[in-house]
C-alpha cells in the first residue's frame, strides 16, 4: 500500500478550500426560492364550455342575436380595424403583457356582455357624448367620497396606492354594510360597485374594454404611472366615465387590469398565468383577482386544485385561440 503524507500547510489549504465551497453552497441554498414558479399550461382544463350565466343568455336573446353572431362581429371588427390592433399591441407592450390577453378580454366582453360597434370611431363618438354629462357616484343621496369618510373605513387611509385603498374600502363595504342596516339606512345586498358606482343601472360597464368605474379607480395609479393619463377621482364621476369610454384610455385600464392579475397570481399563488389567455380573460370577467389568487393558493396547497380553471368566458378565448392569434 502506498501512503501519501500531506504537509500541514497543504492540509490546511485543502480544509480552507472545502470550507469555502461549503459556505458558497449554503449561501446559494439559502437564496434559492422555496419553490420554483410554475407556468399554467395552455388550453382549457374543462373539456366542455362551462354554463353561460342566465343574465347573459337573456340579454343576448333580448337583442335578437346569438353568441356566435356576437363573436363573429367582434372578431370581424378586430380583423378589419388595423388601427385598433396596432393600439392594442402598443399598449400591451407598455404594460409588459402579450397582446392576445387584451384581444381575449375584448372578444369575451363583446360576445357575452355587449355588442361590438362596427368600427373604432363609434367608440370615440360614444365617449364624447359623456363629456358634458353631470352625474355622481352616490347611494340614497350620499356621495361615495362622503360615505368612505366614515370611521368604518379609517383603516383604509393608511393603505398605499389606489388599488390598495379601494380594495380595502370594497372589503369594508362587504363586511359592514352590504345587506345590513347601519345608522337607520338599509344598504342593498349587492356589490360596492353596483350600489355606488353605476348611476344608470346596476351591472353597467362601458366602452371598448367594458371597464367598471370602481375597477378604474383602483387601477388609476398604475395607468398614471405607465401611460401618463390624468388620475381619476371619485368626486368626478363624469370624468371617470369619459375615461373608460375613450378607447385609448380604456385600453390602458384593460392592460393594467390584466397585468395586475398576472402579478398577483405570481405573488400569492406562485404560478404564472401569462401563457394562458383563457385564465386572464376569466379574471377580467369575474374580477377580484387578489382574493381569487389567495383562494387558489389555499386549494392548491390542500391538493384540491392543481391549476386555475377558466369559466365560460375564458373557455371561449382558449377554444378560439388560434383564430384570435391570427388577428395579431
Amino acid at each position: 500500500m502506498l501512503e501519501v503524507t500531506l504537509s500541514e500547510g497543504r492540509r490546511n489549504r485543502i480544509v480552507r478550500h472545502l470550507l469555502t465551497l461549503l459556505a458558497i453552497a449554503t449561501t446559494l441554498l439559502a437564496a434559492a426560492p422555496a419553490s420554483a414558479m410554475e407556468v399554467v399550461p395552455p388550453g382549457n382544463r374543462n373539456a366542455e364550455q362551462p354554463d353561460v350565466p342566465g343574465a347573459s343568455v337573456r340579454r343576448t336573446k333580448a337583442g335578437k342575436t346569438s353568441f356566435d353572431a356576437k363573436y363573429d362581429k367582434v372578431r370581424d371588427l378586430l380583423a378589419s380595424d388595423r388601427e385598433l390592433v396596432s393600439k392594442i399591441k402598443s399598449v400591451a407592450a407598455q404594460y409588459g403583457i402579450a397582446p392576445i390577453h387584451m384581444v381575449g378580454a375584448i372578444v369575451g366582453e363583446h360576445t357575452y356582455n355587449v355588442d361590438a360597434y362596427d368600427r373604432l370611431q363609434s367608440y370615440y363618438i360614444k365617449a364624447a357624448s359623456y363629456a358634458g354629462d353631470s352625474f355622481r357616484f352616490a347611494y340614497n343621496g350620499e356621495r361615495v367620497d362622503t360615505f368612505v369618510d366614515r370611521p368604518e373605513f379609517s383603516a383604509c387611509e393608511g393603505k398605499k396606492g389606489s388599488y390598495a385603498v379601494w380594495s380595502c374600502r370594497e372589503s369594508v363595504w362587504s363586511r359592514q354594510f352590504k345587506g345590513k342596516t347601519v345608522g337607520g339606512v338599509a344598504y342593498p345586498n349587492n356589490r360596492f360597485s353596483a350600489v355606488f358606482f353605476q348611476p344608470f343601472y346596476a351591472g353597467q360597464t362601458f366602452g371598448l374594454g367594458q371597464i367598471n368605474p370602481l375597477t378604474a379607480l383602483m387601477l388609476t395609479d398604475a395607468v398614471v404611472r405607465v401611460s401618463g393619463y390624468e388620475r381619476l377621482d371619485e368626486k368626478d364621476a363624469a370624468g371617470v366615465y369619459q375615461a373608460i369610454m375613450d378607447p385609448d384610455i380604456s385600453l390602458a385600464y384593460m392592460a393594467a387590469s390584466i397585468r395586475h392579475s398576472i402579478d398577483v397570481y405570481k405573488q400569492l399563488a406562485d404560478v404564472d398565468i401569462s401563457r394562458n389567455p383563457g385564465i386572464t380573460a376569466t379574471l377580467y370577467n369575474v374580477g377580484n383577482p387578489d382574493a381569487r389568487a389567495a383562494d387558489f393558493a389555499r386549494r392548491r396547497a390542500e391538493g384540491t386544485s392543481p391549476w386555475p380553471e377558466e369559466n365560460y368566458y375564458g373557455w371561449l378565448v382558449n377554444d378560439k385561440l388560434a383564430e384570435l392569434q391570427g388577428l395579431l
